[in-house]
């Protein structure tokens, strides 16, 4: 280890090296499976749990910032994290592996099946995964339940933005916006309920807190200076390649739509991938023409049993649409550009969001109003993550469901012939060996991921 990385980490004033946080990075990257809810499990039981790196408060401090951010919200968080241990160069690393299992596996994916027209055993070789990542998150949502909802009022937030999200679809900005408000309120009027909570047993030995104990470091200062410089950087890495397509190949050009339309995304996707795939699959299905209805879905099965974030499925938009129009390249080289220029709009911003707002996020934490607001966030982000667990249990146990539209009532509703017995059968399995046996979660992956590969090669999947 040269001298510059240990005046570095000596300056950071908690002693973990680059290279041991980069093999974290790298295999809480290789474990998020299950959309949100799931990735944020594997976080919590990393990063608070087994390698006491943040406290629970913190942690939980930092997802409710990163739940009111576009885009995904678990790539946001591990970038938070990776930004307060070791600056930006942290930030980058925890950010960029979150992602790269993922975006290495759709662009294999997405070759295979525009050779070959399907992915059905490698989803199968995914099949066993599932079951167990929803085991994994249901355990997350017990457990960051248990530690959040302290008291009556915050269970019942809980419960209310879990009902209004699930069952009356209503958008989550309205659900974290009147939460917000509620907690604000309740705290200023000096509501105990809302109160900020303390460290808890625990709660200073976590390495983040230790290190921003006596004082903060530099880089968690805010500033604005350095805030605007950070901002222009990240926008130009953001606009600037859409600026230059633009006026290379007209707004005609299929890489020039990508760019524009992925980035216009990146603006909007509130609450995650969930609340914004429908507009997506209608405006690439029905007015760019880049994929068929099932080709669509197809997409979405490859970004739910990838690891990553199921975002990712825009790469795989980015790359059929591109396959499709290669613009005078050979196919696949304009599908891989396609993929790769989807990739780039979509989580550039993501950095920009984090480096610039996140010092200003960690200056907020002594405020007792906005200590309110956060905690009162805290819980119905709970309600919202149970309503992601379902949602993900809906679409792993059934092979259909029916939506309901019976104002006000708006979800899914499973069809309870079609349950996938596999699969329940493995994911009850699943279940008894986090809970009744307490195994570990690469043990119960493992064998689950086995589990799966045995069904299929004996044809009952």
């Amino acid at each position: 280890m040269d001298t510059r990385t240990v005046q570095a980490e000596a300056a950071a004033g908690h002693g973990v090296s680059f290279g041991e946080a980069f093999r974290v990075w790298l295999r809480v990257a290789c474990l998020s499976f299950g959309g949100p809810a799931g990735q944020i499990a594997v976080m919590h039981r990393i990063l608070v749990e087994e390698k006491k790196w943040i406290s629970e408060g913190r942690f939980l401090h930092a997802l409710n910032y990163c739940m009111l951010l576009p885009g995904p919200e678990a790539q946001q968080l591990a970038t938070y994290v990776g930004w307060l241990m070791h600056r930006t160069a942290g930030g980058l690393m925890a950010g960029g592996l979150f992602i790269l299992p993922g975006i290495i596996a759709i662009m294999g994916l997405s070759y295979v099946y525009a050779a070959f027209g399907n992915v059905s055993f490698v989803e199968a070789l995914f099949f066993g995964l599932k079951a167990a990542v929803l085991a994994i998150v249901v355990e997350a949502v017990v457990r960051v339940g248990k530690r959040a909802l302290k008291n009556r009022i915050m269970i019942a937030l809980a419960a209310i933005a879990f009902v209004a999200i699930f069952f009356f679809a209503v958008p989550f900005p309205i659900i974290i916006i009147a939460a917000g408000m509620i907690g604000y309120i309740g705290a200023r009027q000096g509501r105990p309920e809302f109160a900020p909570p303390g460290h808890g047993p625990g709660g200073g030995s976590a390495v983040i807190d230790s290190m921003l104990g006596d004082g903060m470091p530099d880089h968690v200062k805010p500033d604005a200076g350095r805030a605007i410089r950070v901002g222009a950087l990240w926008l130009a890495l953001w606009l600037v390649p859409v600026a230059v397509l633009l006026l290379m190949l007209g707004q005609a050009s299929v890489f020039s739509q990508i760019a524009l339309f992925f980035s216009k995304m990146a603006l909007v996707t509130f609450g995650g991938a969930y609340a914004v795939l429908a507009y997506v699959a209608q405006q690439a299905v029905e007015h760019y023409h880049w994929l068929k209805p099932h080709e669509m879905l197809d997409g979405l099965g490859m970004a739910e049993t990838t690891p990553g974030p199921l975002i990712m499925v825009l790469q795989f938009v980015g790359f059929m649409a591109a396959y499709r129009d290669p613009s005078g390249l050979s196919p696949m080289l304009a599908a891989t550009l396609g993929g790769l220029l989807a990739t780039w709009v979509t989580f550039t911003p993501c950095f920009l969001w984090i480096f610039v707002g996140a010092p200003y996020i960690e200056r907020l934490r002594g405020n007792r109003g906005l200590a309110g607001a956060l905690g009162a966030i805290t819980a119905a982000v709970v309600g919202v993550i149970l309503n992601l667990s379902i949602w993900f249990a809906l679409h792993t146990l059934f092979r259909e469901t029916v939506p309901v539209h019976a104002f006000p009532l708006n979800f899914d509703r499973p069809v309870l012939s079609s349950v996938d017995v596999p699969a329940l059968v493995l994911a009850i399995a699943a279940a008894t060996a986090i809970f009744r046996f307490k195994l570990g979660m690469l043990t119960v992956l493992a064998a689950s991921c086995a589990a799966g590969v045995a069904l299929r090669l004996a044809g009952i999947i």
